[in-house]
């Protein structure tokens, strides 16, 4: 029987920051929710937007032309392309609208990165390959 997602207590329940696992599909993309705490890295995804929604908190979106501001229930869509930077002050619950194509940290690969298979939730962090 199929039932309801609270993306805020998915979130809210994850263990690990900059970890986003997928809670669902919509077409070619896929619905992840992260919990954040700091700066995550400048990256982009030169074939993919990307959709932030602020379940609670507050997320600064550093873009190269200035940053954006993003309280709680507030949305933003980073263009393909575009450099970015998330960065949170205080823990804040994030839900991602991603095409399943796009890699967590676009071309660049850090100790942040995580791969498909992980934020699937069928892998621990610690044994997967960074990307793909």
């Amino acid at each position: 029987m199929p039932a309801a997602i609270s993306p805020r207590q998915a979130a809210a329940a994850l263990t690990e920051y900059w970890s986003p696992r997928v809670i669902g599909e919509l077409d070619d993309s896929y619905l992840k929710v992260a919990k954040v705490l700091g700066t995550f890295g400048w990256h982009c995804h030169d074939d993919e937007d990307e959709l932030f929604v602020i379940l609670a908190g507050h997320l600064r979106i550093e873009l190269e032309t200035g940053a954006v501001e993003l309280g709680e229930g507030e949305l933003f869509v980073v263009p393909r392309g575009v450099r970015h930077n998330p960065v949170a002050a205080a823990e804040c619950l994030v839900l991602l609208i991603e095409r399943k194509s796009t890699l967590h940290t676009g071309s660049e690969v850090t100790a942040r990165t995580r791969s498909i298979a992980q934020q699937l939730g069928g892998v621990d962090p610690a044994d997967a390959p960074v990307q793909g």
